[in-house]
């Protein structure tokens, strides 16, 4: 079983880490067969799975009942699920979200969108005992106000955003997730934390690599992000094509120039 000294030790060492969203038993299946290391129950199910414009429709119901389906054919790797939008509007409301998440879903580590606004939640799971992952950079949660972007382009922007990555650390966060920000500020804030940083259209030199389930296997619903590649289209099965994700990953081939949001 992964576990969070595992993946401390894979940052130590140098050995990049493959995350993969699954949303349900199969996929949590044969990602652990392909070899991931992560799997991430993500509120991205709002839009690959239920066919939603963005994730804020999908709730702490939704997120409860994939993760226990995830979860039942998972029994090696390390598991995050999202708290869903508002469901950290406070301390006592996140509190009780990812009690819930860990409870009934059995996720290891819960993930939360934002910086400042969410280090009090941060350090009040951290006292309980819950491991908590963030997540910076582009946040589908708050596309309403900033959009589909790349996040830290600007000097203060990015000063800011690594700002946040240390407070995060410093709250107790034992993971990060940095989505579309350039590799060069991506590259800064990895090397500046102790902890896992998981990238996703942040150039190559992140810790490790998330994309989702259906990116990886050309089932996007609409135009992919530039970020993604699609793995199935010079593989024979899915199985396959999950495989040479993971493989791509550990040996720094994914995500290539092409894949990057900025320099």
């Amino acid at each position: 079983m992964k576990t969070l000294s595992k993946l401390r030790k894979m940052k130590v060492e140098g050995e990049k880490i493959a995350c993969l969203t699954a949303y349900e038993a199969s996929q949590a299946y044969w990602g652990v067969e392909a070899g991931v290391d992560v799997l991430l129950v993500g509120d991205s199910l709002g839009m690959v799975v239920q066919g939603h414009e963005n994730t804020l429709p999908v709730s702490l119901d939704d997120m409860v009942y994939h993760t226990q389906m995830v979860q039942r054919k998972n029994h090696q790797v390390w598991c995050v699920a999202d708290l869903p939008f508002m469901a950290d509007a406070d301390v006592s409301q996140g509190l009780a979200a990812a009690s819930r998440l860990m409870k009934e879903g059995l996720a290891n580590m819960v993930k939360v969108e934002g910086g400042k606004r969410v280090l009090s939640l941060v350090r009040a799971l951290t006292d309980l005992g819950v491991p908590v992952c963030g997540h910076l950079g582009l946040l589908p949660q708050s596309v309403q106000l900033k959009g589909y972007q790349v996040a830290g382009r600007e000097k203060q922007a990015a000063q800011k955003l690594l700002d946040d990555a240390i407070a995060l650390q410093e709250s107790g966060a034992e993971m990060l997730v940095l989505e579309c920000v350039p590799a060069s500020l991506a590259k800064t804030v990895t090397d500046r934390l102790s902890i896992p940083v998981i990238g996703i259209g942040a150039g190559v030199d992140t810790d490790g690599q998330v994309l989702v389930w259906h990116d990886v296997l050309g089932l996007t619903l609409g135009k992919a992000p530039k970020f993604a590649k699609n793995f199935l289209q010079e593989a024979d099965s899915v199985q396959t094509a999950l495989a040479q994700y993971v493989a791509d990953v550990k040996h720094q081939r994914f995500p290539g120039p092409e894949h990057w949001m900025g320099e």
